[in-house]
């Protein structure tokens, strides 16, 4: 019975002169390290913001479900598994509609004001107001938002903002040093404390696109949006999600890396819409029994289960049983990891792919397209009209009632009294043109709206089942 715990202490003592040999090396005193994580908390905190926001009483989408408070989609689960952090107070769903309620943390990256959170914590929003550091409260326009990384730019007006630069998270190592700033349970500015526990996270089913940083650092319901900051006092991550089995901090939660975000956050603020590489094939992994079905030595690279017919890849001569193993000389390593640098590539882009095609290596190009995948507008001008807009599937027009190769966005969402409710539209519309143009999808949809703005006016032209008319629109 003792002998474990002689064990325990050898370890110990093991360690201890471990740490005496290296207590040399150190570059600086215990109070030197702890003033570095004092120096970050006191920089970094002004910039960091609470988010209140206020949806409407009743809100209802393309297919007539009821908004307001955004659910987390780990409800299945029944045991708060992957929880957000929404602090959102529902009607219960019974008497008079009242305002739905939620709120989440937010940054600064821009002195005039622009402001990264996440895509969830400021869904179905009718009103957003910014709390900053100092007590000042200020309303917040949306910009726009990615559904698919859960990343969303809002802004407020004004100059000379405290705010923080996005640093490389690809840089950033396990093991490294992290802090987290928001306002977990409505406690504004909480700084907590951590590591990188890992990077890469993926399959996670929280985001579409995941590559998830994993931290320690205590994060809880209210911190959603809030920046994940190394010792340079650069944000590496958007706090997103924890793994909680009592609806608080348990050791593991995840962040949204920052070259992620910056990429999706340039797109909306430069396009007003995310544009997303497009390649057209199915990927499966190369386990070992795949591996050993096709002669490989090692399992590696990715299969191609299905090619997309006239998808660029079909296009440029990528074949099912196909095996991926780099894309501009780059291994491919996880199916997530390679979607998701093509995602974030720009339409038009050409890779070379490396492929394995039965034993013989060959180099393909092949010329991205353009993803059909939900690309929702729902910020900047079309926010303003209180729309949200999508690209009009083959599925979505026969379920419309409409032809299979009808043409047009669809409109999703309208918020009650706005000015597209005021001006009649409605959830179902087909958007065929704005101001004479015509419009066949949501980057279309973006750059007619953007030049509407100029002039403040909007006549639409839209398909109602069997009638087509014209709907002029104030932007305000």
């Amino acid at each position: 019975m003792k002998r474990p715990l002689q064990l325990l202490l050898a370890s110990t003592l093991l360690f201890s002169n471990a740490f005496a040999e290296t207590k040399s090396d150190c570059k600086c005193s215990p109070e030197q390290f702890s003033k570095a994580f004092t120096s970050v908390a006191k920089t970094a905190s002004p910039a960091v913001v609470f988010i209140k926001v206020q949806g409407a009483p009743e809100e209802r989408d393309l297919f007539g479900s009821q908004g307001g408070a955004p659910q987390s989609p780990f409800d299945q689960f029944g045991d708060d598994f992957f929880n957000r952090f929404f602090g959102a107070q529902p009607n219960g769903g019974r008497g008079k509609p009242t305002p739905q309620l939620s709120q989440g943390s937010g940054f600064l990256v821009t002195a005039d004001g622009y402001v990264l959170t996440n895509a969830h914590v400021i869904k179905g929003a009718e009103k957003i107001t910014v709390v900053f550091h100092d007590g000042r409260e200020l309303d917040a326009t949306v910009i726009g938002t990615d559904l698919h990384t859960d990343v969303a730019v809002v802004k407020v007006e004004g100059k000379n903002f405290p705010f923080l630069p996005l640093g490389d998270s690809e840089k950033m190592d396990p093991g490294e040093w992290v802090i987290a700033i928001g306002s977990p349970f409505q406690l504004e500015a909480t700084v907590t404390v951590g590591v990188i526990s890992a990077k890469g996270r993926q399959n996670l089913r929280i985001n579409d696109l995941e590559d998830f940083i994993q931290t320690d650092a205590a994060i809880n319901p209210g911190n959603s949006g809030g920046p994940l900051i190394n010792l340079s006092c650069e944000v590496i991550g958007i706090n997103t999600a924890i793994v909680s089995r009592s609806g608080g901090y348990m050791g593991i939660g995840f962040a949204i890396p920052s070259n992620m975000a910056r990429n999706i956050m340039s797109q909306i603020i430069d396009k007003g819409a995310v544009t997303r590489g497009y390649l057209g094939i199915s990927l499966q992994p190369v386990d070992k029994d795949i591996a050993e079905a096709f002669n490989l030595d090692r399992p590696e690279g990715a299969l191609v289960s299905e090619v997309i017919k006239d998808s660029p890849a079909d296009k440029a001569g990528v074949k099912q049983g196909d095996i991926i193993l780099e894309y501009n000389k780059i291994p491919v390593r996880t199916m997530g990891g390679f979607r998701n640098e093509i995602s974030l590539m720009e339409p038009g882009t050409t890779i070379n792919l490396k492929i394995n095609r039965k034993g013989q290596i060959i180099m393909v190009p092949v010329k991205l397209g353009t993803a059909n995948d939900k690309q929702l507008a729902s910020g900047g001008i079309v926010g303003k009209l209180g729309m949200e807009v999508d690209n009009l599937t083959p599925e979505v027009a026969t379920q419309l009632g409409y032809n299979s190769n009808e043409q047009g966005v669809v409109i999703t969402k309208i918020k009650p009294g706005s000015p597209a409710a005021t001006a009649g539209l409605r959830p179902g519309f087909i958007v065929l043109a704005i101001n004479h143009k015509k419009v066949i999808n949501v980057g279309e949809f973006n750059d007619v709206m953007n030049e509407s703005a100029k002039t403040k006016r909007a006549l639409f032209l839209i398909r109602q089942g069997n009638v087509v008319r014209f709907y002029p629109v104030k932007i305000e």
